[in-house]
């Protein structure tokens, strides 16, 4: 079959490996990648055999989708070009930095007809896919996504690098309105929250409770979700999976024994996953599972969290204003 022409454009520290996954993939062809560091494009085109661009547009008309893994904060233009160009796009998360933003890309992407994926990594977890079939009726789940502090990604405050990601998550899972929530954070590091934590009360009756940091000296993405007769916890960075249900038998003191199930999926690789599935897409026109739709629905959250987290600082200046 006709391989896939596929670009890279902005190959820093997560574009680089946006660009190897594609050059193992036998059904593309890794046409060029493109950085606003010369230095860094030619690196990655070298070690990816591939050509690289200078300027980006200059790619438009050579291939039939990239990837965008530039900041977050041109996310909007460089997406909204190559789908003006009839391009494909894999876009990086959060998809823009307003709905408005997100709006437009929706809309264009529909009149073109073409693939608009949101980078939502987590969602090929193999982790939580395999979770999947164990999920019944989510009563309350907590997410915990820390992070040592590192030097990048801090165009964006923390609900909108990290949250995000389990926003997603829940959100999918949940599949409810959101009926209230209550948003807590602060700066440490950064001009900008560094720590937030987060109380969502769903319309079916579902809580969930977000605590994201990227100022701890350990990473820590897990999230627990406990249901009717079973408790499931999944570790992302471990990729495992642990089932408990009680069983029917008690032990000696009376007490439920428990089945325990643990899967570990360490030999699946996330990204390989979501690019092969935008691949996938690209080729069949099939419905990204996280398509922009998703991708909006999920800021539209984060930036009501950040809003809530702006009202709480405003309104307790004696904690803040140290």
């Amino acid at each position: 079959m006709t391989q896939t022409r596929i670009g890279v454009i902005g190959v820093g520290y997560l574009g680089k490996f946006h660009a190897q996954k594609y050059m193992a993939n036998p059904e593309v062809e890794l046409v060029g990648v493109a950085d606003a560091n010369p230095a860094s494009a030619a690196e990655v085109a070298q070690f990816c055999n591939t050509t690289a661009f200078a300027d980006y547009q200059q790619l438009l008309d050579k291939v039939d989708a990239v990837s965008v893994v530039v900041p977050t904060s041109l996310h909007h233009e460089v997406a909204r070009r190559c789908l003006l160009a009839g391009v494909d796009v894999m876009l990086e998360k959060p998809m823009t930095t307003t709905l408005a933003e997100a709006d437009e890309l929706i809309a264009l992407a529909d009149e073109k007809q073409r693939i608009l994926q949101v980078g939502h990594i987590e969602r090929y977890n193999p982790a939580l896919l395999a979770m999947q079939k164990h999920l019944t009726q989510p009563l309350f789940i907590e997410s915990h996504r820390i992070h040592v502090f590192k030097p990048r990604g801090l165009d964006v405050n923390v609900v909108l690098d990290l949250m995000i990601h389990d926003i997603d998550i829940i959100l999918s899972l949940v599949k409810s309105p959101i009926a209230s929530m209550h948003a807590v954070g602060m700066e440490v590091f950064t001009q900008t929250t560094d720590i937030a934590n987060v109380r969502l009360i769903f319309e079916n009756g579902c809580t969930a409770n977000l605590t994201v940091s990227r100022v701890s000296r350990e990473n820590i993405r897990r999230l627990r979700i406990f249901q009717p007769h079973s408790f499931l916890a999944v570790d992302f960075g471990k990729k495992e999976i642990t089932v408990i249900k009680p069983k029917k038998e008690l032990d000696a003191n009376n007490m439920p024994q428990e089945e325990v199930i643990s899967s570990c999926y360490l030999h699946q690789d996330a990204l390989e996953m979501e690019l092969t599935d935008f691949v996938k897409n690209v080729r069949n026109r099939t419905q990204p599972m996280v398509s922009g739709r998703e991708g909006r629905l999920a800021l539209a959250v984060a930036q009501e969290i950040m809003a809530r987290i702006t009202e709480h600082v405003a309104a307790h200046p004696q904690l803040f204003n140290v």
